[in-house]
């Protein structure tokens, strides 16, 4: 057990205290597609939700027209106020496109147009919904920093399961990453680098911030949210508004390396969101020799890996360590085009345009199913909403679909 404070406020979680936390001021946003759908981590997630009472649940939602209807309904089954903004619909693309905010659709944009929806509370926390080990404490631990005098707080825990070290992308790309920018940099006090090298796990998808603070976030489209999103943190709320809280233990889906959602594609946009976050803060990165300069600090990394692993007793492949390596190497360079979304305080689009829309797509969408559709998975009760508000997500009344999507809308990880 450790208690070491960073450059950032570091809370531990040193007993299984629940701090106090105003989860009745705060809306969860919970970016979801429709792989979500019925599964037993996103009922344990939702189900967990119905015990913390926040004011709202948005669910930004990507999913194909012919699914959206029923995910819908199953999301109604449970005890919350879910708003389930369809993220994908004609009208809302058509709005946005018309405002100059068509392009690449990912997480980024889905969880952009959730904080838009959510500046009507207070607070604001995001988390995933594929979590395995989802606790409610996770909400008030988040919640509990940006209640008492910081404006962000970030996530972080250890990736460590089926006896071996996880979190691929961050120990292997972002760390070495951060570690070569710094060592080619010369500051005379702490920057935006020291800030992305204080939290423990920067790739974290679980945040909490003020509506105020969420209202100045630039946020990346899609891969490359979080370290964006820190990179902008980091503009508006600095070292003293800023605070990473101990999740504990935490398990979800895991991607391969390779393929066109896998951790190589991923790494690119991972790195460009880093350096552009560096370029933003005014810090001139030396691009010539910044590989091997990375290939050098993930070497060193590698061997701390390898230790730990042994001292540990986990399984640990060295060769494949060093390939992962050698393959994220090739997605360093120059960002490319800043295509981020803007601030919601400065977008051409106001939140209550987009839940118009996002509700007229979901409406036209759900009168279109076939009769039989329509009571897909979900029982009379949950069609109006009903919920019992059993927290066990294997027998709470909520009722996944027979046949589960089967091409699965990428994620972050």
């Amino acid at each position: 057990m450790e208690y070491v404070q960073e450059r950032v406020t570091t809370l531990h979680a040193l007993t299984d205290h629940r701090p106090d936390a105003p989860t009745g001021r705060a809306a969860v946003v919970v970016p979801m597609t429709e792989r979500e759908y019925g599964t037993l981590a996103a009922e344990r997630v939702l189900s967990a939700l119905e015990t913390v009472a926040p004011a709202r649940v948005i669910v930004p939602l990507r999913a194909s027209s012919d699914r959206v209807g029923p995910f819908a309904r199953w999301l109604t089954g449970f005890d919350l106020d879910v708003e389930t903004l369809w993220c994908g619909g004609p009208r809302l693309n058509g709005l946005l496109a018309d405002r100059g905010l068509d392009g690449k659709r990912g997480k980024g944009r889905d969880v952009w147009l959730g904080l838009g929806r959510a500046l009507q509370e207070k607070y604001v926390v995001v988390h995933d919904a594929d979590t395995k080990t989802y606790s409610p404490g996770f909400v008030d631990r988040l919640l509990f920093p940006v209640a008492n005098g910081h404006s962000f707080s970030k996530g972080y825990y250890a990736r460590v399961e089926d006896g071996a070290l996880y979190g691929r992308l961050f120990r292997l790309f972002f760390r070495p990453l951060v570690r070569a920018l710094a060592d080619a940099t010369e500051r005379r006090e702490p920057s935006v680098i020291e800030y992305l090298d204080a939290f423990r796990y920067a790739l974290a998808g679980e945040f909490a911030a003020t509506t105020d603070l969420v209202s100045k976030l630039r946020v990346q489209r899609g891969w490359g949210l979080e370290v964006g999103i820190l990179g902008e943190a980091h503009a508006h709320a600095g070292f003293a508004g800023s605070a990473q809280v101990d999740l504990g233990r935490y398990e979800h889906d895991h991607r391969s390396v390779d393929g066109p959602t896998g951790l190589a594609d991923m790494s690119r946009a991972v790195g460009e969101a880093t350096l552009r976050a560096v370029e933003d803060a005014g810090v001139a990165v030396d691009y010539d020799g910044l590989t091997d300069r990375y290939r050098e600090a993930a070497e060193g990394l590698i061997d701390g890996y390898e230790t730990d692993a042994a001292f540990n007793g986990l399984d640990y492949d060295r060769d494949d360590e060093r390939s992962q390596a050698a393959t994220y190497a090739d997605a360093l360079g120059r960002p490319g085009p800043d295509t981020r979304l803007p601030p919601w305080r400065d977008a051409p689009v106001t939140p209550a345009e987009v839940a118009e829309a996002a509700r007229a797509d979901l409406a036209e969408a759900t009168r279109e199913e076939p009769a039989e559709a329509a009571g897909d998975g979900v029982d009379e009760a949950n069609s109006t909403g009903a919920g019992t508000g059993d927290a066990d997500a294997r027998g709470n009344g909520h009722h996944p679909p027979a046949d589960p999507p089967s091409d699965p809308v990428s994620g972050e990880d």
